[in-house]
């Protein structure tokens, strides 16, 4: 069976997406571990489907590196935005994207015909240990908890963008080796689901810098939610301001993020890299 697919990415985010108005995807979770790897497949960090939505435009199911599906991806949705415009699907400025965090309304900024940006409403940030989830019979939320893992005691913030983050302040996030620290965070047992865990170095009020350790991922260029959650962590810590715009530098780029006491707000590039066929 051949597939086509095209490979697009948000801040260096990549996904491999496959129009399924047109292609019946079998057996995605497998699908999306053969094709994502860098060495023998297509390479990245997942796959992304795009599909027909009786409530939206369109559809997004998304699956990790490891074949593990995802609620929701932040940079993945404005490129499904731009696939669904630039292709046709759907050809407006205001876009809504089904996903299994609910319908995302997209704002799309075009030129020459195509999106190259777009303000994605992210919903509200939940606080509640029980819908991030966290395994915790306190009820409040968690804002610089001190977790012990191994010897360590790390402070963090949890916080829910329609997926779980576990949010950290470091002053030099550069010498950070993720490879070590992330995987403890991701299964650690406080996380039934696992967890997105984000290490944040603040610059200033408007500023700060980030790297992330998604679950069933790995160490990526970026995280769309990752960087929401960060800036919610931020707010809720003292190092930022609501109703801001928010600089976060990514590995792969910027995104700017508003927290509202009514949603959080992204805006962000989409970049569409080529075209291709996949045997499977």
């Amino acid at each position: 069976m051949n597939i086509p697919f095209t490979k697009m990415h948000g801040c260096g985010n990549d996904y491999i997406y496959i129009n399924c108005f047109e292609n019946e995807i079998e057996q995605p979770e497998q699908l999306s571990k053969t094709i994502s790897d860098r060495h023998f497949g297509v390479g990245g960090d997942g796959i992304v489907l795009i599909c027909p939505s009786e409530n939206a435009d369109a559809k997004m199911r998304m699956f990790n590196a490891d074949g593990s599906e995802g609620k929701m991806c932040g940079n993945a949705i404005r490129c499904v935005a731009k696939y669904v415009y630039d292709n046709n699907i759907a050809k407006k400025d205001m876009l809504k994207i089904d996903t299994l965090s609910g319908i995302k309304f997209i704002n799309l900024q075009v030129k020459d015909d195509q999106m190259y940006t777009a303000t994605v409403d992210m919903g509200k940030a939940s606080l509640t240990p029980s819908t991030i989830p966290v395994l915790l019979e306190e009820k409040g939320a968690l804002i610089d908890f001190p977790l012990q893992i191994e010897e360590t005691i790390y402070n963090i913030t949890t916080v829910s963008m329609g997926n779980p983050h576990c949010v950290l302040f470091y002053e030099d996030i550069s010498s950070l080796n993720l490879f070590e620290i992330g995987p403890k965070f991701e299964h650690h047992p406080l996380f039934p689901e696992s967890v997105n865990t984000e290490f944040i170095q603040i610059e200033n009020r408007n500023t700060m810098r980030m790297r992330v350790w998604e679950r069933g991922s790995g160490e990526t260029l970026a995280c769309g939610t990752g960087a929401c959650a960060a800036v919610v962590a931020s707010v809720l810590n003292g190092y930022c301001d609501k109703d801001t715009d928010i600089t976060v530098k990514l590995l792969g780029g910027e995104l700017s993020i508003r927290y509202t006491d009514n949603s959080v707000f992204m805006t962000g590039p989409a970049k569409k890299v080529f075209e291709g066929m996949f045997q499977w």
